[in-house]
């Protein structure tokens, strides 16, 4: 009989189809892999116990990445090139939950993503703690594997 356990959170990876640095799958943390669907209320004539609510399309959330700074980075590059010269190439971006044999368990596809924000954390002479670059990306959709 197979054990079914909860997956672990922290062993995943992030390939970006436009990099193929092996740095540029390892971050700290990934969120805003959720979709929800936006509701357009109808009220009925006559009916006062209730509104009814329509779904009308899907919104996804923005992709968040978080990692240690590095000094050189295809995705970096591929960010500053969009805030720069305001070239924006999007990308599709592969987030893998990893099981401990070190093979994908699932994977969520996101399709067409730009970059949105860039952030790097603050400097500060008195904190010991690594400098950590923030990168926040707007996407179309995402599918689960």
């Amino acid at each position: 009989m197979v054990d079914y356990y909860p997956p672990w959170g922290f062993y995943f990876k992030v390939v970006f189809n436009i990099s193929s640095d092996k740095n540029d799958v390892r971050f700290q943390s990934v969120s805003g892999l959720s979709v929800e669907y936006d509701y357009e209320s109808y009220k009925e004539g006559g009916e006062n116990r209730f509104e009814h609510k329509l779904p009308v399309r899907t919104k996804y959330a923005d992709l968040v990445l978080k990692r240690g700074m590095l000094v050189d980075s295809t995705v970096i590059t591929w960010f500053l090139d969009a805030f720069n010269n305001r070239t924006f190439k999007p990308a599709t971006i592969t987030v893998n939950l990893m099981n401990e044999k070190s093979e994908p368990l699932k994977s969520w596809n996101v399709v067409d993503a730009i970059p949105k924000k860039w952030l790097v954390s603050d400097l500060n002479a008195t904190d010991n703690g690594i400098v950590v670059e923030t990168m926040e990306l707007a996407y179309r959709y995402f599918t689960i594997q």
